[in-house]
């Protein structure tokens, strides 16, 4: 968090929303490290200490995160306005900065429904206290990690927000890199299994295939203590496995559907892949 008067008083704000929070700020956490890469405030010296590590050895790590987030508005554009969808589920949250999930949706569709779940108490502060819906629509959080995948689907908010006998926009961004080892395939088939036809999967995933020298991105956040695992272009694709890829496929994350602000980075500056699948 910013180290300013008003930072502190800002932050006070924040965990008065929440009722017990075991905050740890002596160790980074990917959430916060996200939001200083961002260019966010709400974040501590362990985290920017590890952000700093991981940028010194890949510098254009900021660039990434931005086009990101940058991916995550034009495909919920997409979704909302050309799609009709009206109901997502947003797993790995991370500090609320706007555009979020639910301004883009409701910007189109006031009346779409959100649910965001993350486990960092910060966040959870940040999105009780700004993650707030149109009157015809609906925002919640849940504090609930992306691998308990059935304490999040039978969580009391999101079934009193979505309502899972329709489609639901199922997102995974920049999160699943974070759970090492085959886990992550078995996170998004159980997801997608509770979730009807018609419901959509928007993903987005480190990898070392466009730069060796991201691969340097997991060794400095495994010696901050945090796990991390890029995969390549196959290994991402067969996340979407059972789904019919939103056309162009998986694609660099800038190269999804561009809108032209992103054409001077190269591949391998944003070392991460993206799609959007259909149920």
């Amino acid at each position: 968090m910013s180290d300013t008067p008003t930072g502190h008083r800002r932050w006070k704000t924040l965990v008065d929303k929440v009722d017990t929070v075991e905050l740890r700020t002596d160790a980074p956490h990917s959430a916060r490290m996200y939001d200083y890469y961002l260019g966010g405030k709400d974040n501590f010296p362990a985290d920017r200490e590890g952000a700093e590590q991981a940028i010194a050895v890949f510098p254009t790590l900021r660039d990434a995160a931005r086009e990101n987030r940058a991916f995550l508005v034009r495909a919920i554009r997409y979704l909302a306005g050309e799609v009709g969808i009206r109901q997502f589920l947003d797993i790995g949250t991370g500090i609320p900065t706007s555009p979020n999930l639910h301004e883009v949706a409701q910007g189109i569709a006031p009346d779409a429904r959100v649910v965001y779940a993350d486990n960092d108490p910060i966040v959870l502060a940040h999105a009780r206290a700004l993650l707030t819906s149109t009157p015809e629509g609906r925002t919640v959080y849940l504090d609930a990690d992306v691998r308990n995948v059935d304490q999040i689907l039978a969580a009391p908010a999101l079934r009193d927000t979505l309502d899972l006998t329709r489609p639901v926009a199922l997102s995974l961004l920049a999160v699943l890199p974070f759970v090492e080892g085959d886990a992550p395939y078995t996170i998004v088939r159980n997801f997608l299994d509770a979730l009807p036809a018609g419901s959509y999967l928007v993903l987005s995933h480190g990898t070392a295939d466009l730069d060796p020298n991201a691969q340097r991105i997991e060794t400095s956040y495994r010696e901050r203590g945090l796990e991390c695992q890029f995969r390549s272009r196959a290994e991402v694709e067969r996340l979407f496995d059972g789904l019919t890829l939103v056309d162009p496929g998986v694609q660099v994350i800038h190269r999804w559907r561009p809108d032209g602000t992103a054409d001077h980075l190269s591949d391998a500056e944003i070392c991460g892949y993206c799609g959007v699948g259909r149920k």
